[in-house]
């Protein structure tokens, strides 16, 4: 089986809580020790700048958020454990993109959409206080992924969005420049853990609900202590569904203290005796990671050589691989043969082209359209983007072969010749 990529960004913005350590930073170090896998993590710092307008504040966070992870396990010598804006050529690809992405792409995006939703909801013109780089922020996401050719980003279902529009990018440009590109999967965990709050909402900044993954041991108590529970009193049984306390044990309990919990809840345990079971199971796990996270945090100079060997490692691929892309769109010495651009340009217009897209209607799918526009094939939808772009390659490698299994996933169809024909030259063209 061939080595997989998988890559992380992790936006510099915030301090990290319980939350973020449970639902991300614990399940992907322990992602990052399985075989056949190689991990890109990176610190999202020019992402922070669309998020937040304070320097210290993003110099700060990408202080903390390295050392949480150096702190929780990541071995940066297994990895590719890097700072964004220490690799150049990210910034030269979005460049790149941007010169083949729609600007209807973009318009679609959740987070501009929401921006202008929000303007229209207030009377004010759509675009107020919206920067470029808010609108551009996907085609930066895309260069950060595709960069590496990533085969798996790991994403909450609201993030698929990001996902979706680097395949887009990926594959118009390869489409205009030739095979460069390995098209991204959104790896889906549905069983992502998210912690409640101190009010019992989602922890979230946003709230200002948050506990502090490393927080002094006193600070850390006196906070769950002050989690929100309800009057019953003690020997009163007490139900777990709905309690932040039980939910925050159980994602850092065994399955057999989190029964015995469970069996003290319907025993009527008291709440400050709860809490007291909760705030040592937290700080048994925290304890040995809060004194690593403490030394990085007062030696930020290790962070720094850390990040910057990880950015030479990184650039050890992308640096080679932003010359081959600068060749393909013609930013070559002029001593190179020239002459083949315009014909090989002419040629690939030529083609039929695939287009895999997501509708309102939450489903995924695909059309083939000839070199003129007419539309070959329209597929009905699918649930995930995986089984479309399966059956994309199906076409591809199949040709008309591949109608009589494909008929249920199709709406519209050409003549076998037509795309046969079609498919032939999309090989041809591939090489």
């Amino acid at each position: 089986m061939s080595t997989q990529r998988v890559l992380t960004g992790i936006t510099t913005s915030g301090t990290p809580h319980l939350g973020n350590y449970v639902g991300a930073v614990r399940p992907a170090v322990q992602a990052s020790l399985a075989s056949g896998v190689q991990s890109f993590y990176f610190l999202a710092d020019y992402h922070a700048l669309i998020k937040t307008g304070d320097p210290a504040r993003v110099q700060r966070s990408t202080l903390e958020i390295a050392a949480t992870w150096l702190a929780a396990g990541l071995n940066p010598d297994k990895v590719f454990f890097y700072r964004q804006s220490d690799i150049p050529e990210i910034p030269e690809l979005t460049w790149l993109l941007t010169c083949v992405c729609g600007k209807g792409l973009l318009n679609r995006a959740h987070a501009y959409k929401a921006s202008v939703d929000k303007n229209t909801a207030a009377g004010t013109e759509p675009d107020d206080g919206v920067t470029a780089g808010l609108f551009m922020y996907p085609v930066l996401m895309a260069a950060d992924i595709i960069m590496f050719n990533a085969h798996r980003v790991p994403v909450g279902r609201d993030q698929i969005q990001h996902i979706e529009m680097a395949r887009d990018m990926a594959a118009s440009f390869n489409h205009v420049y030739g095979e460069h590109f390995t098209l991204p999967d959104a790896q889906i965990d549905d069983n992502v853990a998210t912690l409640p709050g101190l009010d019992g909402r989602k922890m979230s900044k946003s709230y200002d609900n948050t506990i502090p993954l490393f927080a002094p041991r006193d600070q850390l108590k006196k906070l769950v202590m002050g989690l929100l529970t309800d009057s019953r009193a003690p020997g009163e049984a007490k139900d777990t569904e709905g309690s932040a306390l039980f939910q925050i044990y159980q994602a850092f309990a065994t399955p057999a203290e989190t029964e015995a919990m469970r069996q003290a809840y319907a025993n009527g345990i008291a709440w400050g005796e709860a809490k007291q079971m909760l705030f040592e199971r937290l700080d048994a796990e925290i304890a040995p990671m809060r004194a690593a996270y403490e030394h990085y945090m007062t030696h930020p100079e290790e962070v720094e050589r850390i990040l910057l060997a990880g950015a030479a490692k990184a650039r050890a691929i992308a640096t080679p691989f932003t010359h081959k892309l600068r060749h393909a769109v013609g930013l070559r010495s002029l001593t190179t043969g020239a002459a083949t651009a315009t014909p090989a340009k002419a040629t690939k217009a030529a083609l039929a082209t695939f287009k895999q897209y997501r509708e309102k209607d939450g489903l995924f799918y695909f059309k083939l359209q000839a070199a003129d526009g007419t539309l070959m094939l329209q597929s009905t939808g699918f649930e995930a983007p995986k089984p479309c772009g399966a059956a994309i390659a199906q076409l591809q490698a199949e040709g008309s072969a591949a109608l009589s299994s494909l008929a249920q996933a199709l709406a519209d169809g050409a003549t076998t010749q037509a795309l046969d024909e079609a498919m032939a030259a999309l090989r041809e063209a591939k090489g």
